[in-house]
C-alpha cells in the first residue's frame, strides 16, 4: 500500500464528482497498471510513472474520431498518471464466448479492425517492424526463459543464430502492406457492445502500446490467443472474410506474413510468461505455456517460419519447448 498515492487517487476522484469509497478492483492486466470500477459509471486508470498515459489518451482520441468505441476519457490527470474513462461493462469476448456466438463476434471484432487499419495511422507512433520485433522476442528468449530452464546464460552463438533466423523471417513482413496495429488484439480486451450498431459493436480497450506494424499482426492476436482455444474453422473463416474485405492485399503473402508474425510472437509469449511469473511474481500466467509452445509448433511448420524454425531445431529443440521448471525443483 502506498498512502500517498492512495490520497492523490481519492484528491483525483473527488475533484472529479466521484467518492473514492465507491471504488472497487477489476481484474489487472499483465502490466503495472490497475484499474478500479467507480460507482457512476466510470473506471479509474491508475497508471503512476513511470508509467506513461499519453499514448493510451492520444490513441483514444484517434480511435475516437474514428467511429469506433473506446472508453470515453472522463479526466485526466497526465502527470500523475490518473484517468477516468467511461465503463463499457463487463461482456468481455473472453468472458461471454462460446461455439454459438464465435463467429459474430470474431465478425464484429474484424469489422472494427478494418476500419482501423484502412485510416491512415496517427503520428508519433513507434514502428512494430524487424527491429522491435526481434528484440522483444529474443529478449524474453534469453533473458528469461533461458536462464530459467538452463540455470545459464545462453551461448553467444544460440543468440547470434536465432536473432539471424528472426530477421530472415520477418524481412517479408516489413515489405509488406503498414500500418497502425493494436499488438494485443484478443478477446480479453474487445467488449460486446450490442446495443451499437457496425463496427461500433465491439468495444476496444488496452491500445496504449500501438504501433506501425504488418496488419496480419493484430490478425493472429485475436485467431491464435495465446489465453484461450480457437477452433481452427473460426480461424480460417475470419481469414477468408478479412481477405475479402481487403482484395487490394496479396493472400498469398499476406498468409505467408501471418505465419510469420505469429511464429514471432508465440516465441515471445510463450517466453513473457515466464517474465511475468519471474520478475512480476503472476505464476497463474505459466497455465497459458502450453498452448502457447503448441501454437509456436504450429507455425514453425509453416514455410514463412522456415528461418527460425531451422535454427530453434538446434538451440530449442522440440522437447524443451515448454515451461522451465519450478525454482527449486
Amino acid at each position: 500500500m502506498d498512502p500517498a498515492r492512495d490520497a492523490a487517487i481519492a484528491r483525483f476522484l473527488r475533484a472529479n464528482g466521484f467518492r473514492p469509497e465507491d471504488a472497487s478492483p477489476l481484474a489487472q492486466d499483465a502490466s503495472f497498471r490497475k484499474y478500479w470500477r467507480v460507482k457512476g459509471g466510470a473506471v479509474l486508470m491508475d497508471a503512476p510513472p513511470p508509467e506513461d498515459t499519453g499514448p493510451f489518451l492520444r490513441i483514444a482520441a484517434h480511435l475516437a474520431a474514428l467511429g469506433l468505441s473506446v472508453p470515453r476519457i472522463l479526466a485526466a490527470d497526465e502527470a500523475a498518471g490518473l484517468i477516468l474513462e467511461e465503463d463499457l461493462g463487463d461482456d468481455l469476448f473472453s468472458a461471454i464466448l462460446s461455439d454459438t456466438n464465435i463467429g459474430p463476434l470474431f465478425d464484429a471484432a474484424i469489422d472494427a479492425l478494418l476500419v482501423i487499419q484502412r485510416a491512415a495511422p496517427p503520428a508519433g507512433l513507434p514502428a512494430w517492424g524487424i527491429e522491435a520485433m526481434i528484440q522483444t522476442a529474443t529478449g524474453t528468449l534469453f533473458d528469461w526463459w533461458w536462464p530459467a530452464m538452463h540455470g545459464a546464460p545462453p551461448p553467444d552463438q544460440a543468440r547470434a543464430e536465432i536473432t539471424a533466423a528472426l530477421g530472415a523471417m520477418l524481412r517479408p513482413v516489413a515489405a509488406g502492406p503498414c500500418g497502425m496495429v493494436h499488438r494485443d488484439w484478443f478477446a480479453g480486451n474487445l467488449i460486446h457492445l450490442p446495443d451499437r450498431s457496425g463496427p461500433r459493436r465491439t468495444g476496444v480497450i488496452d491500445f496504449q502500446g500501438a504501433a506501425l506494424g504488418h496488419p496480419a499482426y493484430d490478425l493472429v492476436s485475436l485467431l491464435q490467443d495465446a489465453r484461450r482455444d480457437i477452433p481452427a474453422e473460426t480461424e480460417a473463416r475470419a481469414l477468408t472474410r478479412y481477405l475479402a474485405a481487403r482484395p487490394e492485399l496479396d493472400p498469398g503473402a499476406f498468409r505467408a506474413a501471418y505465419d510469420a508474425c505469429a511464429a514471432q510472437r508465440h516465441l515471445r509469449v510463450a517466453c513473457q510468461w515466464v517474465r511475468l511469473a519471474r520478475r512480476d511474481a503472476r505464476p497463474h500466467y505459466l497455465a497459458h505455456g502450453p498452448r502457447t509452445w503448441a501454437l509456436l509448433n504450429r507455425a514453425l511448420t509453416r514455410p514463412a517460419a522456415a528461418p527460425l524454425a531451422a535454427a530453434l531445431h538446434r538451440w530449442v529443440p522440440f522437447d524443451r519447448r515448454r515451461n522451465p521448471p519450478e525454482p527449486n525443483t
